[in-house]
């Protein structure tokens, strides 16, 4: 094993590999290494290059000797440096996996589903924002970011974009068609990522979405950790800021990532049947809805990770708040397009509440996770609401039980904590408790700034 891939190191003039891995809170990390030491040895058993002391949430000092196993179907060539390629990592502990590795989790699930016959097909849509310029002070005595978009109305000379009406906009109004059409080259020639479409998003300061071709969850998570390496990586090289966070300006949409899931067995969709008048939905889809409806709320936690992202789940923005499902409806936290009369191919059920700062392997692990205990379980995710959730009254929200997602981090670390057996499965125990862990410390430091935002209503209290 290794041999194939040296000869093509050899070949391509590689003299450097950045072995990539991804921390528990979806962090992408890398040690770089002199090609020398990826003999056919070094994939089968791993490079001891890894000290997993020093990266939070994985060991303690006492136990912090890992070892990086290079998976050699995730090589590619890095075209802005020469010479350098990268490669994608399993973590080991000695000759075992290390369970606090996120991409076992994803791995795990594959496996899982595979040996039930069955595989998941999940294509998740990123959105972002390009910005020119991005300053930002914490210290004791001074607070505040300023924020620079050459798309922005407030440091823009014309043509620039009013505030949620950035959707679909041509140039010179999206000013960075070139840029993204690089990325898009660049993705598809030296990763071999199947990029399909880029768009300007609502936010009118430069907000992007880019799709690509899904597949197992794996392969999957192992694609968006690598288009959010390669935007950084290019919008860095030509003076630019892309940032994948939730919520980086008030008063106009924030950023999400709306994962696609369907099941399959022997070739055959588990969501579509044509008999059904509503959305062309199975039974299965239906109790796999029921399953993400159940579970949303600690679900929330996995895919709204952050502080901030519970400031882009707010009523107004196209975010959704509420747990409910229905056809086409983008209040909904669950949607089943209707773009045209979709067939078995196509058909699949969006979830809407992630966001691109989830751990993608997590992430897309307990998405799917949680609508197949729906499934196992036969839970009933009640009639669909096609109305738009924001209008309804408190009442009529009670009267129809419907749930809402948890509006803070900690809020939904709370419904993880008591809600979490779904995920055990796949989910090490030691996962699940460091990833609350970690959380609950970053909440705890964030929660404890004054934004400018409070010293600007409170100050004359």
């Amino acid at each position: 094993m290794g041999e194939d891939i040296s000869e093509k190191l050899d070949k391509l003039g590689i003299k450097w590999v950045n072995l990539q891995f991804t921390d528990v809170v979806g962090i992408f990390r890398q040690v770089t290494v002199s090609r020398e030491l990826l003999t056919p040895e070094a994939f089968e058993n791993g490079l001891g290059k890894l000290d997993g002391s020093s990266v939070k949430g994985f060991t303690g000092i006492e136990e912090s000797d890992l070892n990086l196993k290079p998976i050699k179907e995730t090589f590619a060539v890095i075209p802005w440096l020469n010479g350098v390629g990268r490669m994608i990592c399993a973590v080991y502990r000695g000759g075992a996996r290390f369970p606090k590795d996120p991409r076992n989790v994803a791995e795990g699930l594959d496996s899982l589903l595979r040996d039930n016959g069955l595989r998941a097909f999940v294509s998740p849509e990123l959105e972002f924002f390009i910005f020119d310029k991005v300053t930002v002070s914490i210290d004791t005595w001074r607070q505040f970011v300023e924020i620079m978009s050459s798309e922005g109305y407030w440091t823009s000379t014309q043509p620039f974009n009013v505030l949620k009406e950035g959707y679909y906009v041509t140039y010179p109004n999206d000013k960075f068609e070139d840029l993204k059409i690089e990325i898009g080259e660049t993705l598809k020639k030296f990763f071999g990522i199947n990029v399909e479409v880029f768009h300007h998003e609502v936010a009118g300061a430069s907000q992007h979405e880019i799709n690509f071709r899904g597949g197992e969850v794996t392969n999957t998570a192992d694609v968006v950790q690598t288009v959010k390496y390669v935007i950084r990586s290019i919008a860095s090289k030509k003076g630019y800021i892309a940032t994948f966070m939730p919520k980086p300006l008030y008063g106009d949409n924030g950023s999400g990532m709306h994962v696609h899931v369907s099941i399959w067995r022997n070739g055959e969709n588990l969501f579509y049947d044509p008999s059904d008048e509503y959305a062309g939905i199975s039974q299965y889809a239906r109790y796999f809805i029921g399953g993400l409806i159940e579970h949303g709320r600690a679900l929330s936690a996995l895919v709204s990770p952050t502080v901030n992202s519970y400031k882009r789940l707010i009523p107004g923005y196209e975010a959704p708040v509420y747990l409910v499902w229905s056809k086409a409806n983008r209040s909904a936290a669950i949607r089943v397009p209707a773009y045209h009369k979709l067939n078995s191919h196509s058909k699949r059920i969006e979830y809407r509440p992630p966001d691109p700062t989830a751990n993608p392997y997590l992430a897309l692990s307990a998405i799917v996770l949680a609508g197949l205990d729906g499934v196992k379980k036969k839970i009933d995710p009640g009639d669909p609401i096609d109305e738009n959730v924001y209008k309804m009254s408190p009442q009529k929200r009670k009267e129809l039980g419907i749930k809402e997602l948890p509006r803070s981090l900690d809020e939904a670390l709370d419904e993880l904590e008591t809600d979490n057996e779904w995920l055990k499965p796949i989910y090490p125990s030691e996962l699940i408790e460091t990833y609350i862990e970690l959380k609950r410390e970053e909440a705890r430091k964030i929660q404890s700034y004054p934004s400018p935002a409070e010293i600007y209503n409170y100050i004359n209290y």
